[in-house]
């Protein structure tokens, strides 16, 4: 059984991928019945939703990446037990269409099952996303 730390470091990792975008890396890290989602009321980002699997959650990244570019991602805290790590990430970002640039706080929800991840839950704000990627 994992650790906490390994636990940890394991989404340290992750987030270092997600830097060079190495997605491959990242689904590797997941169960084959990983159930992802990026948590919105509102379908506002076309990354918003739930995911199923790892094919689904490489489409969460392509669509992340075909919609913005990412200009900061600073993991600001981990918090963790034996199975989940929570963590709070300063993320800014522009979108490709409209131009507009923010900066918002991620929170993210990792829980893991044999040293991976079985479920992941980001949640951001939805109101600046919004903003940036509609018209004015």
């Amino acid at each position: 059984m994992a650790s906490m730390n390994d636990n940890i470091k394991t989404v340290e990792a992750i987030y270092d991928a997600f830097g060079r975008a190495d997605v491959g890396f990242i689904v590797d890290q997941l169960t084959d019945d990983v159930d992802w989602s990026s948590v919105s009321e509102l379908p506002i980002a076309p990354w918003h939703g739930a995911r199923h699997g790892t094919a689904e959650v490489q489409t969460f990244f392509q669509q992340l990446a075909e919609t913005i570019t990412v200009t900061e991602f600073t993991p600001l805290s981990f918090a963790s037990n034996d199975t989940d790590v929570m963590t709070i990430v300063r993320f800014s970002s522009t979108s490709i269409r409209t131009g507009k640039s923010g900066t918002m706080e991620l929170h993210h929800w990792w829980r893991f099952r044999d040293g991976k991840v079985y479920h992941y839950r980001g949640t951001e704000d939805t109101a600046l996303a919004a903003q940036l990627l509609t018209d004015d």
